[in-house]
């Protein structure tokens, strides 16, 4: 009884120390982003690079505390059966390409590449954010197995999800990140910042199409899965 209590209370605190780690991580990568963005543009006073930070960060603090202690873990680092094909692909979609972005847009602003957007376009932009950042909290709420890489996560006892957006589509976090970075040259109003941008929607569709391969293959009920909800990303389409 005794010893079952200590391995329990010891897998607690490990979760504990997963979670804290990878707030830590996303912390520190919000402020590099904000930091990068006013830097190369130069200036603080750019509004609409303060309302697009103030999603992001709304969106983070969200989904930190709606997801489950576990999962902040699993995403605090690259743990072990990590399909390697999806580390270098999923550091530039999360990693990289934001920042490429950021730094492409504070650089438009500062030399004034783009003339100004019309309002509708920037509004549409704000909504498009907002619903990228709705529909991947969404995903990372309902599915505790929402890992930063491709790895069946045997040693949490995976399983296929199929409620909330994955009842739409089969990879909606994937929706969600296309949406953000399509929409945050937008937002910014820095179409220059759309070739980054779109860059890093292709690798997150590329990233769609190996994820589903591997399901596929290993995780069990996956392909019934599939055949309930056909499409990958966009209903009707793909």
């Amino acid at each position: 009884m005794a010893v079952g209590y200590w391995e329990e209370s010891m897998s607690g605190r490990a979760i504990a120390v997963g979670a804290w780690r990878g707030l830590a991580k996303v912390g520190v990568f919000t402020f590099a982003v904000g930091v990068v963005l006013f830097a190369t543009a130069g200036r603080l006073d750019w509004p609409s690079a303060w309302v697009y930070l103030g999603v992001v960060v709304a969106g983070t603090v969200i989904a930190t505390l709606m997801v489950d202690p576990g999962l902040l873990g699993e995403r605090a680092g690259v743990r072990a059966g990590a399909k390697s094909v999806d580390i270098p692909l999923a550091v530039f979609v999360g990693r990289v390409g934001p920042l490429m972005m950021v730094t492409v847009a504070g650089l438009d602003r500062r030399y004034g590449w783009t003339p100004a957007l019309d309002p509708i376009l920037s509004a549409v932009g704000l909504m498009a954010l907002v619903l990228g950042y709705v529909f991947t909290v969404w995903a990372m709420t309902v599915n505790p197995f929402f890992s930063p890489v491709v790895r069946i996560q045997h040693d949490r006892g995976h399983v296929v999800v199929d409620r909330g957006p994955y009842r739409l589509v089969r990879h909606p976090g994937y929706v969600g990140v296309i949406l953000v970075s399509l929409a945050t040259p937008l937002v910014l109003g820095a179409l220059w910042a759309l070739v980054p941008g779109g860059l890093v929607g292709l690798v997150t569709v590329l990233r769609t199409l190996l994820e589903d391969r591997t399901l596929k293959a290993e995780l069990p009920g996956y392909r019934e899965y599939a055949r309930r909800v056909r499409y990958r990303l966009l209903p009707g389409l793909w």
